[in-house]
């Protein structure tokens, strides 16, 4: 139905920039609300960033003033502008996305998808 495609994760040194991008395609009506998440230990996902479709923006308290959060509602994308990299942001940066899916017979339901992950490490 939908997937999300993560990419630009990898390493940086502290101080360092990273930018991540996440693409949505599929059978897409529309996307509503997404959002970056970091997986550390365990299974649990913490909120990083997240953006409505009007622009309306969130961010953790670790990370507001360094990371930017921004989307392009043309091409189902969305970036995530990360600066003044610290050790801490080190993890596995999922996307996810509310997306208003077209199903069968031109009917639609909202649904959230999730990305496959990509790891930052921020380390010297």
């Amino acid at each position: 139905q939908v997937q999300l495609v993560e990419s630009g994760g990898g390493s940086a040194q502290p101080g360092g920039s990273l930018t991540l991008a996440c693409t949505a395609s599929g059978n897409i009506f529309s996307v509503y609300d997404m959002g970056w998440y970091r997986q550390t230990s365990g299974n649990q996902r913490d909120m990083v960033a997240v953006i409505t479709d009007t622009g309306g923006t969130e961010y953790a308290d670790s990370v507001r003033g360094r990371f930017t959060i921004s989307r392009d509602n043309a091409k189902n994308t969305m970036t995530l502008q990360m600066n003044s990299l610290k050790p801490e942001d080190t993890g596995v940066f999922y996307c996810r996305a509310d997306v208003n899916v077209i199903t069968g017979y031109g009917a639609r339901q909202v649904s959230r998808f999730w990305g496959q992950g990509t790891q930052v490490t921020v380390s010297s």
